[in-house]
C-alpha cells in the first residue's frame, strides 16, 4: 500500500470523521459490523460515505474512469441501441429513458445529443440520484445542453411507477454491498466482520448467519464443481431485491445492465480463491477495503448468472448477454469511430479510446452487457453476433 498516493489533510480529516461515525454507529453491536454493513456505511453513510460526500470520484482527477468518461463513442454506440429499441419495441405510450447512478452526467450529456441528431429523443430523460453532491455535478454538466434537451431532463430520488421505456445501469451493480465469506479446509462456512475502533479496523470471520448460509447452499448446488476450502469470495444478497424493485417499476420496456463480471461458473472458479473484491483510490487498484474509509471505492464483480436467474423469477425476459466489445461493435462503434477519426484534431485519441473500450485486456471482455425485457423474443443488434446466453 506504500505505493498509493497519500491523502490530503482535508481527506484525512474527512476519513477520521467517518471513522468516528462508524465507531459510534457500531456500538450497539459491540463495535463490529458484518462486512456488508461496513461496506454499506463507508460507501453511503449520509454526508460521509464515499458516494454521498463531496470528493471527486470520476475522471482523471478522481479514483477511476468509466466508459462514458473515457469517450463519447460509448454513448453514441449506446444511442444506436436505444434507437433500435424505440423502433422495434411495442411501447404502450411515449417511451422515456431512466438512468440509474448517473455519475457526473456525462452519459446523459452525450446520449441526449446523439439521440437528438437522429430525431430519436425520449419523452423524458430521468436520472435517479440519491447523492446531493453528485446531483449538483450532474446539473452543472447538463446545464450546458441546449434548452430543448434540458427541458426533457428530470431528477428522481426513488424509482418511478409504471415506467415505460429504457432503464440504463452502467457500473451500478458493482457498488452494491456484498457479504464476504470464507470456507476453510474443513468446509466450514464463515462470514467477514469488521471490528471497529478509533485506532484502526480489523477483519475477522465468524460463523455465517442464516441468509448467507442459504445463499451459499444454493450456490453450491448450482455449481458443477462445488467450492472447496480454503476459499475466500463474496455473495451479493442485495442484487435480488434491487432487481425486484426494477421489475416492479417497469411496466413496459427494456433494462440494459452494463458492468464488469462473469458467469457463475467463472466467478466461482476453483482457482479464483481470493474473490473479486477490489478497491479504487486515485487510479490505483488494491484489495484492502479497510484502508482510507470514505476515500476509496469498494466494488465486487457481478455474478451475471445470478442476475439472469433472479430476473427470470421476477417475470422479465432475458434478451441478450455479451461482452462490451461485441455490444459496442454491434452498435456501429467502428463506423462511429471512423467518422470521429476524420473530424478529430487528434485522431490518435480516438484510436486509443476504441482500444480501451474493446480490447480484451482492457474493458472489452471483462465488462458485460445484459438486456432484460418485459416482452419476449426481442432481437437487438448489440447481441446479434455474439449473444453468449449459453455461458450463463
Amino acid at each position: 500500500m506504500s505505493a498509493l498516493p497519500p491523502p490530503s489533510l482535508d481527506a484525512i480529516n474527512h476519513s477520521a470523521a467517518l471513522v468516528d461515525f462508524l465507531v459510534q454507529y457500531s456500538a450497539q453491536w459491540e463495535y463490529q459490523l458484518s462486512f456488508k454493513d461496513y461496506m454499506q456505511q463507508v460507501l453511503y453513510a449520509p454526508g460521509l460515505g464515499y458516494y454521498s460526500a463531496g470528493n471527486q470520484k470520476f475522471g482523471a482527477g478522481g479514483d477511476f474512469i468509466t466508459a462514458p468518461e473515457l469517450s463519447p463513442l460509448f454513448a453514441y454506440a449506446l444511442a444506436a441501441q436505444c434507437r433500435e429499441i424505440f423502433q422495434q419495441f411495442a411501447f404502450t405510450k411515449a417511451p422515456q429513458i431512466l438512468e440509474l447512478g448517473p455519475g457526473t452526467g456525462q452519459l446523459a450529456f452525450d446520449l441526449l445529443q446523439a439521440l437528438a441528431e437522429h430525431n430519436a429523443l425520449p419523452e423524458h430523460y430521468l436520472l435517479l440520484e440519491i447523492s446531493g453532491e453528485l446531483r449538483a455535478r450532474q446539473q452543472q454538466k447538463l446545464s450546458q445542453l441546449p434548452k430543448a434537451l434540458q427541458s426533457r431532463i428530470h431528477w428522481l430520488e426513488t424509482l418511478p411507477q409504471d415506467f415505460n421505456g429504457i432503464i440504463l445501469a452502467n457500473e451500478v451493480m458493482d457498488a452494491l454491498p456484498v457479504h464476504r465469506f470464507w470456507v476453510n479446509a474443513q468446509q466450514q462456512l464463515s462470514e467477514s466482520y469488521v471490528q471497529l475502533s478509533p485506532t484502526g479496523f480489523t477483519e475477522h470471520f465468524l460463523p455465517a448467519q442464516a441468509p448467507l448460509v442459504a445463499a451459499f447452499n444454493r450456490l453450491q448446488a448450482n455449481l458443477a464443481t462445488p467450492l472447496v476450502g480454503p476459499y475466500l469470495s463474496e455473495i451479493n444478497l442485495m442484487l435480488s431485491p434491487w432487481l425486484t424493485s426494477l421489475s416492479q417499476c417497469l411496466d413496459n420496456g427494456v433494462v440494459l445492465l452494463m458492468d464488469y463480471g462473469f458467469s457463475q461458473a467463472e466467478y466461482y472458479h476453483p482457482q479464483r480463491q481470493q474473490g473479486t473484491l477490489m478497491c479504487h483510490y486515485r487510479h490505483h487498484a488494491h484489495s484492502d477495503p479497510l484502508l482510507y474509509p470514505g476515500l476509496q471505492d469498494i466494488t465486487a464483480h457481478i455474478d451475471f448468472s445470478h442476475v439472469a436467474e433472479t430476473a427470470l423469477a421476477k417475470g422479465l425476459h432475458l434478451i441478450g448477454f455479451t461482452n462490451q466489445a461485441s455490444f459496442l461493435m454491434g452498435n456501429q462503434l467502428a463506423e462511429l469511430a471512423q467518422v470521429a477519426w476524420e473530424k478529430a484534431q487528434n485522431p490518435y485519441a480516438i484510436a486509443q479510446a476504441v482500444q480501451v473500450l474493446t480490447a480484451p485486456h482492457e474493458m472489452g471482455e471483462l465488462f458485460k452487457v445484459m438486456a432484460l425485457s418485459t416482452q419476449p423474443q426481442l432481437m437487438l443488434q448489440g447481441f446479434a453476433e455474439h449473444n453468449q446466453l449459453h455461458r450463463l
